[in-house]
């Protein structure tokens, strides 16, 4: 008898939890600032978790395609996508600053100032990327010629590279609506956006690159305009739902206008999302000239492997920005026990899923390689490199989880100063006393990250528990 009750418990579990899958899919209306924590992470990090993935299949629909025209295509994007991280780490920070403070807002139930908030994060955010946009005009072969590509690929892959940073407004959009989105609870909207992006990027990429159908054979330029295409496709897309009037936040005429007290306090919280991601973009860049040095092939490797390890990360994004949103609101509801609840709980699951795929990683890096490329020549290099960058996974989850928690707080200076010590200080020294003193190659780079992003985790976990980043007020 107690058989039968335990199996009908587990059942009325079961279905309980394929109803919760359905519901955060699908998008409700909830106040996350009150009932069952596991149950806001999982609506919360369902979708956040999906639009992560369709975020990044961009960049490995890319790589499927145009690694087809050879090693330097595969360099060109590698490359371009190095100095895209500018972008996308200032986008982040804005969007950190949009999470921050719209989430502060729907916590303390101030629908009105949230809706202003989220349009003059819009208008910080076009104002930056218009001024980025010149440099992908005229100076796509300079930076290329910067970044050390050879004349060949500077030819070839000059307009890929000034497409995408010239574009960089629709990136910039794109990532901070999302944050919009999630911020007051609509994490499904921002999932559906992307999808639609996706299968726009999907069907054209194929087409643009070889010349399918009536479209022109344009290569590597090809995808940079699938992209750019489906990009901007999603923003508008996201321009009518916001200002549609159907959902949590809704931005309307009287939001309409420069309010340059908040676009100012915009700015303020991002500076310290900007300067962190910044920071360690700029140290990735610095790996990637070094890297570069060794010759296109062991750059199209190291790109391969980062976009499969980037894809094995974005749970790990999804349970963060699930993290963030819930440390905004609980704060904004004055329920700071909460917003620490829900963070610890995040992480113990970033830390079980992302040990069980850097052991598979560690264990199968050739096969996972493989779904990517079949090039004979960046095969090994892609799987050593995804091996050797692998041994961190124990590490890095938890430490996105932190970071992202801070971020939530407002509290955007402390993964600053973190991300200066541990790229700026450690990474970036013992990547170039490993290669140019001790020759130990490119894999004196990967061991660098491991060591780098590992103590991250380990110094966020330190001053997490401090506790100062409750009283941060945004």
């Amino acid at each position: 008898m107690q058989t039968f009750i335990y199996i009908g418990r587990m059942l009325s579990r079961f279905k309980q939890f394929l109803r919760d899958v359905w519901e955060a899919l699908s998008g409700t209306e909830q106040d996350f600032t009150e009932g069952k924590l596991s149950r806001a992470i999982l609506l919360l990090s369902i979708p956040m978790v999906l639009e992560m993935v369709m975020e990044s299949t961009f960049a490995i629909v890319d790589i499927i395609f145009v690694q087809k025209l050879g090693s330097e295509a595969v360099a060109i994007v590698g490359i371009t996508e190095s100095m895209l991280t500018i972008i996308y780490a200032i986008a982040w920070g804005l969007s950190f600053s949009a999470t921050s403070i719209v989430s502060r807002r729907i916590g303390e139930k101030n629908h009105e100032g949230a809706a202003n908030a989220a349009f003059q994060s819009i208008v910080a955010g076009t104002l930056v990327s218009l001024a980025i946009a010149f440099v992908g005009i005229f100076g796509a072969k300079a930076l290329l010629e910067l970044m050390g590509s050879s004349p060949a690929m500077i030819e070839s892959g000059w307009k890929y590279t000034s497409i995408m940073i010239t574009g960089n407004v629709i990136i910039m959009l794109l990532f901070i609506n999302n944050a919009i989105f999630r911020s007051s609870g609509d994490a499904a909207i921002a999932m559906r956006v992307l999808l639609v992006a996706n299968l726009i990027n999907i069907v054209l990429d194929p087409c643009l690159i070889f010349g399918w159908g009536p479209f022109p054979k344009l290569g590597v330029t090809g995808a940079a305009i699938a992209t750019t295409v489906g990009r901007g496709l999603a923003v508008l897309f996201q321009f009518w739902l916001l200002f549609g009037g159907h959902h949590r936040i809704v931005i309307k005429r009287r939001h309409i206008r420069f309010d340059w007290k908040m676009i100012k306090h915009v700015f303020e919280v991002a500076g310290g999302g900007i300067a962190q991601n910044i920071i360690g973009t700029a140290s990735w860049i610095f790996l990637m000239l070094l890297i570069s040095g060794f010759g296109s092939s062991v750059v199209a490797g190291y790109t391969i492997s980062i976009r499969i390890i980037v894809f094995a990360l974005l749970p790990s994004w999804g349970l963060s920005n699930a993290a963030s949103t819930l440390v905004g609101q609980s704060l904004g509801a004055n329920k700071p026990a909460r917003a620490e609840k829900a963070v610890w709980a995040s992480a113990i699951v970033n830390f079980t899923v992302q040990a069980i795929i850097g052991l598979l990683f560690i264990m199968y890096p050739a096969f996972f390689v493989g779904l990517i490329t079949s090039d004979p020549t960046v095969i090994p290099l892609a799987t050593e490199s995804l091996r050797i960058i692998s041994y961190g996974f124990f590490f890095y989850g938890v430490g996105m989880v932190m970071i992202q928690a801070f971020n939530g707080a407002g509290d955007t200076n402390t993964p600053t100063y973190i991300n200066f010590f541990c790229f700026w200080l450690l990474e970036i020294p013992l990547a170039w006393i490993s290669v140019k003193v001790f020759g130990h190659n490119q894999q004196g780079v990967y061991y660098s990250i491991v060591i780098a992003e590992s103590m991250i985790t380990i110094i966020a976990l330190i001053l997490f528990q401090k506790g100062k980043w409750k009283e941060k007020k945004v």
